[in-house]
């Protein structure tokens, strides 16, 4: 049995590998938007270049929300620390949606001359309307299409230039844009603007932009799409001195499923686990180790010993056979000598006593060596006595004699 669960547990890690191995090399088609995910739909090459567009910048990554009375918003806050009018805030998530605070927090930002640049399919439409946008699709999830076309106008030559990569495209668009107070800088592949930005008197601005996966790692290595990146950005000022990459609104919505750190919930976390390769194969590996304890385990242990049963004794069985021939015959004399002469072969046999005269000390030796009870063999005795030196034997003295030999051969 241990030898086919050994075979089935190698088997079922052989498996276990081979389909590892296999799924490593198709496409991950996890959408995270996580700066530090290398993987096609991460951001992992927006965040790092972020440098390059911004060379007098300081890089942060920011985890608290802009409401400045949120308990934990105390000097974290972009307000607190930073010049506003050289400070930029990058918002980048499959889904902004704060609550009304956190949207005051972000006009309080603006009106002090922080630009916000958000990048999502899905934006909070007490949001848009704010801004005097609204958006074709509440949820750029919608659009299931498998390729995904961009435009965006250069900031200095204001000429359009289009991009495309063969994978998700999950954006969305603007149905309606105030043009009064709306600057449109990009559009999608029907023509429909996808990227706007509204200024402030003050000198900051809101740069909203629908289409996030143009920001991921697949769209801008696909290419030369790594210039629509740069074009996207340029069209915030170079002469930022503070950029904050937002970690807080990718974790939570309208203000909730966050603690006070901004930090990942559980179910966050375990999916990004899953998605590491590390993480799985030290888990395969805690497999194959459990599995050679076990192996050496096993071997260790003494196997089960199996019952021997004790030999019967024939001996009494054939007497018993014979006794209850001579019973069905009636010869009680003749049986009754045969139980006899067993009896003392067995006395001498087991105890070494000398049966040549059952007497008194015949009596107390017995009684001394099998711990048998003394007025009982003494009476087991008579009736040995009477058995050979009557001339006949009833059925009854007969049983009787029977009786009391089994309950000795029984406790003795």
């Amino acid at each position: 049995m241990n030898r086919y669960l050994i075979y089935i547990s190698c088997c079922l890690l052989v498996l276990t590998g081979f389909s590892a191995c296999t799924k490593s090399k198709r496409l991950d088609e996890r959408v995270t938007l996580r700066r530090n995910d290398k993987i096609p739909y991460g951001t992992f090459y927006a965040r790092e270049n972020l440098q390059r567009i911004f060379p007098e910048a300081s890089i942060f990554n920011h985890k608290t929300t802009p409401d400045p009375e949120h308990k934990s918003n105390t000097r974290d806050f972009l307000g607190y620390e930073d010049n506003l009018q050289t400070t930029c805030y990058i918002i980048v998530s499959n889904q902004v949606l704060p609550d009304q605070k956190e949207i005051e927090g972000l006009f309080n930002l603006v009106h002090k001359g922080a630009k916000i640049f958000i990048s999502s399919s899905s934006i909070d439409e007490t949001l848009l309307d704010s801004l005097q946008l609204k958006a074709s699709m509440y949820n750029g999830f919608g659009n299931y299409h498998d390729t995904l076309t961009v435009r965006v106008n250069d900031p200095v030559s204001l000429q359009e230039s289009s991009y495309t990569y063969p994978g998700k495209a999950y954006d969305n668009s603007f149905s309606y844009v105030d043009s009064s107070i709306v600057t449109v800088l990009g559009k999608n592949a029907e023509g429909r603007a996808n990227y706007v930005k509204i200024s402030y008197e003050s000198g900051g601005a809101f740069y909203i932009h629908l289409a996030p996966m143009s920001l991921t790692n697949f769209f801008l290595l696909h290419k030369q799409n790594k210039a629509y990146y740069d074009q996207v950005l340029s069209w915030i000022p170079r002469n930022m001195e503070t950029v904050r990459w937002d970690d807080y609104f990718r974790n939570s919505i309208r203000g909730s499923s966050k603690d006070n750190d901004g930090a990942k919930g559980a179910g966050e976390t375990l999916g990004w686990l899953k998605g590491q390769p590390s993480f799985f194969w030290g888990g395969l590996l805690l497999l194959l180790l459990l599995l050679i304890i076990y192996l050496f385990e096993s071997k260790r242990k003494q196997r089960v010993i199996p019952v021997v049963q004790p030999l019967k004794n024939a001996s009494l069985d054939f007497v018993k056979t014979i006794g209850r021939m001579y019973f069905q015959r009636k010869d009680n004399k003749d049986l009754a000598y045969k139980m006899t002469q067993h009896f003392l072969g067995h006395v001498r046999s087991r105890y070494n006593i000398r049966t040549s005269a059952m007497n008194e000390e015949f009596v107390q030796r017995l009684a001394y060596k099998s711990g048998y009870d003394q007025h009982a063999v003494q009476q087991l005795v008579y009736d040995l006595n009477y058995a050979l030196d009557a001339p006949q034997l009833s059925d009854q003295a007969l049983l009787s004699l029977n009786h009391k030999l089994e309950t000795f051969y029984q406790y003795a």
